[in-house]
């Protein structure tokens, strides 16, 4: 058995990669599918919000998704596919940077194809490639930095080196998270002393352009630099806040090891560090190679010391995917040195593609239609706004019935949700969380004047915001989000009015 399989993997020919196109082909038609058909999760809609004032920044990110989700609705309306338009076509770019890159550092073109297979296989890309969120650009561009890398390496002219801004300016003007990449690449150059030492490449250091490279993508993240200035670094503040030590947790570090196994397939993740422990072992490994490697386990390694202390979301090290999947495939057309043909290697490259066809199958089966009814447990569900548009309709009729002049909210995904799928329009003011929204219109006092509505999810927490601007707060109804019949979470309106003070909040 294990001799067949041995002679199968070293079988792999042009017809595998016409076999491995056929089933990224699918891949990627699925994902444009579910952007069609899925609504908008909240964060979505928000950014979404952002499109509609676009600015050079914004109180979580960088603008770059604003922009892209403002190009897509341009194109294709304010659609769910519209507003998914552009991250979508940045994830066939990076699936085609992916392949180039594994088809460059490990010279054969079945493993490009395998790479490309892998990174469409894993959840993390099956979600982020297709939600229009600052992680599709990112990971696209930590895609292209390591075929711009690839092709430095085996060229050895600096010019690449513009590309190599280019891309790394791209990821920081999608995600403060793309500063990662500026670190691979500050590892990559000084500890590539060794491979100088032996000749192996040029001492870009030595030269002019990786200077120019990084004078590049500082251009691309001044409009960012520049916002934050204005707005006293609210951003980074924020951001920064994140790292700071929280309560230390041991189940912190077990949650997020289980999402990274879970959103890269248990296969893919064992194949690459199968492939990563054979280049430890090595001392004849492309200088392009240990800078996938770099890129690959910095972010993995940082966020789990991270988890230890504070919880860790499971797209965090997205642009890590790109990297992992090229790992993925050398553990799979290579047998590294260190496993020669041992059981355990085979077994996982043989089970790794149908598990991970197994994950994305399950997923997508939960995503279009819900096949597992566990109601409000459904994190699909809670997400993204499935049910919802039938609640804005709900909610539109209350407003109504009480001759609402405008709709309160006190949280951003009700806010977010409420603008895409409340097709009356009538005016949205969320009165908390300022920031968030600073490039939108203050509301006035005119607007808050008369009978308003309010929605909430949280009635208990944010009603006495509420109270503390209004004088009366009746409740008026519950509109209950379900889905196949089970409920995922409610609404509680109340009529307001009495509006009294100086006006607050904005018109997102």
């Amino acid at each position: 058995m294990r001799r067949a399989l041995a002679q199968f993997f070293a079988r792999l020919s042009v017809q595998t990669i016409d076999i491995v196109l056929c089933g990224i082909a699918i891949l990627i038609g699925l994902r444009f599918t579910l952007a069609v058909f899925l609504p908008l999760s909240f964060d979505e809609a928000y950014y979404w919000l952002w499109s509609k004032h676009l600015s050079s920044g914004y109180f979580e990110h960088p603008a770059g998704i604003a922009f892209a989700i403002r190009a897509g609705t341009f194109l294709f309306g304010d659609t769910e596919f519209g507003v998914r338009f552009v991250p979508l076509l940045a994830s066939v770019i990076a699936s085609w940077a992916v392949w180039r890159s594994a088809a460059v550092i490990l010279s054969d073109q079945t493993a490009g194809a395998i790479a490309c297979l892998f990174f469409n296989l894993t959840l993390m890309v099956a979600v982020e490639g297709m939600g229009a969120t600052p992680d599709s650009l990112l990971i696209a561009a930590a895609a292209i930095l390591l075929w711009t890398i690839a092709e430095l390496e085996r060229a050895q002219d600096g010019r690449w080196w513009l590309a190599i801004g280019m891309a790394a300016g791209t990821a920081v003007a999608a995600k403060y998270t793309g500063f990662f990449l500026f670190g691979s690449l500050a590892l990559w150059l000084v500890g590539g002393a060794r491979n100088r030492r032996s000749g192996a490449g040029k001492a870009w250091l030595r030269t002019i352009w990786p200077y120019i490279g990084a004078a590049v993508a500082l251009a691309m993240f001044t409009p960012t630099l520049y916002w934050n200035a204005v707005h006293g670094f609210i951003s980074f503040r924020f951001q920064a806040g994140r790292a700071v030590a929280g309560h230390p947790d041991v189940r912190g570090l077990l949650e997020y090891l289980g999402s990274q196994i879970g959103l890269s397939s248990p296969g893919v993740m064992a194949l690459a560090v199968m492939a990563s422990y054979g280049i430890a072992r090595s001392d004849k490994t492309k200088r392009s190679l240990y800078f996938v490697c770099i890129v690959l386990w910095l972010p993995l390694i940082y966020f789990a010391l991270h988890s230890l202390h504070d919880r860790v979301q499971g797209n965090w090290p997205c642009f890590a995917y790109p990297a992992l999947a090229i790992m993925a495939a050398k553990g799979f057309t290579e047998i590294p040195a260190a496993f020669k043909l041992s059981r355990t290697a085979l077994l996982v490259r043989t089970v790794t593609i149908p598990v991970a066809a197994i994950f994305l199958a399950v997923s997508y089966g939960q995503a279009f239609f819900g096949i597992i009814p566990i109601g409000r447990s459904d994190p699909i569900a809670r997400v993204t706004g499935v049910g919802f548009r039938s609640v804005a309709e709900e909610i539109a009729a209350y407003a109504g019935k009480a001759r609402a002049r405008a709709i309160v909210t006190t949280n951003y995904p009700v806010t977010a949700w409420l603008r895409f799928y409340e097709r009356s329009r009538t005016p949205i003011v969320q009165i908390a969380d300022d920031s968030r929204f600073l490039s939108s219109p203050r509301a006035t006092k005119g607007v808050l004047a008369g009978d308003l509505l309010y929605v909430t999810q949280h009635p208990r927490r944010e009603l006495p915001v509420v109270l503390a601007h209004f004088s009366i707060a009746i409740f008026s109804g519950v509109v209950i989000r379900s889905r196949n019949g089970h409920p995922v979470d409610e609404f509680d309106i109340f009529t307001v009015k009495g509006f009294h003070g100086a006006p607050l909040g904005r018109l997102p």
